[in-house]
């Protein structure tokens, strides 16, 4: 079975229809998902996550049913967002990255210790004891994903993760995404450059997966529909 695969997926969100009989299966370790706002990438997003049930279909991920096996669903996928306040919770760095942790129930010296080695990986380590929402938005996001990386998932939903950032920190936070970890990765982006370093790309259009393949070819079918 493929680590990602929809089945005749259909999502409907009240009167919409935000994803409209989705079939794919992707295996590849590191996936773009390119498309205009109001395509459904989102949803997909959200329907890997186990964050939006399908109305019909079927979905599993890496082997898993999202409705039925939410739980150990949760402990193998993160999901990093465009907005770091978001999945910001506790009043410091530190603080935050082990509430990341909570769930795993680990020794106080094993989680100290990896709380100290996600807070090094992401340059967080002089920061530990700042107050977590005053810093940058640049420093937010690398603490977004100190938090999403902590816990060593199999797969990261990274949805417009460099959206807000300027080129410094963008470029940082992208270096930390592509870094092999062992983990997959599915990035939602507008930055086309930025999917070209996936291995396969996915076009959404209406709630329809219109292409998938290598990210060159998708992307110039995705730059010619937005042709005049």
């Amino acid at each position: 079975m493929s680590a990602i695969a929809l089945d005749h997926l259909t999502v409907r969100l009240g009167e919409t229809v935000a994803l409209d009989d989705v079939s794919v299966a992707l295996d590849a370790s590191r996936i773009a998902v390119v498309g205009a706002n109001g395509s459904g990438k989102s949803t997909f997003a959200r329907v890997l996550a186990g964050l939006v049930a399908p109305s019909s279909g079927s979905v599993r991920v890496h082997g898993l049913d999202p409705g039925r096996q939410a739980s150990a669903l949760r402990r193998l996928v993160s999901v990093v967002f465009s907005n770091p306040d978001a999945q910001i919770i506790m009043p410091t760095v530190a603080e935050d990255a082990a509430f990341s942790l909570r769930s795993e129930r680990l020794p106080a010296a094993e989680s100290a210790a990896r709380v100290a080695d996600a807070l090094d990986r992401f340059g967080l380590t002089g920061l530990a004891d700042r107050a977590a929402h005053d810093l940058s938005g640049g420093q937010k996001q690398l603490l977004a994903l100190c938090g999403a990386f902590i816990r060593r998932p199999q797969l990261v939903i990274a949805d417009e993760p460099t959206a807000y950032l300027d080129a410094p920190n963008a470029r940082r936070v992208a270096e930390h995404l592509f870094e092999d970890a062992g983990h997959q990765l599915v990035l939602l982006t507008h930055d086309l450059r930025l999917a070209e370093r996936c291995e396969v790309a996915a076009l959404f259009d209406a709630g329809r997966i219109a292409a998938v393949g290598a990210p060159a070819d998708v992307i110039a079918a995705y730059e010619a529909s937005l042709r005049w």
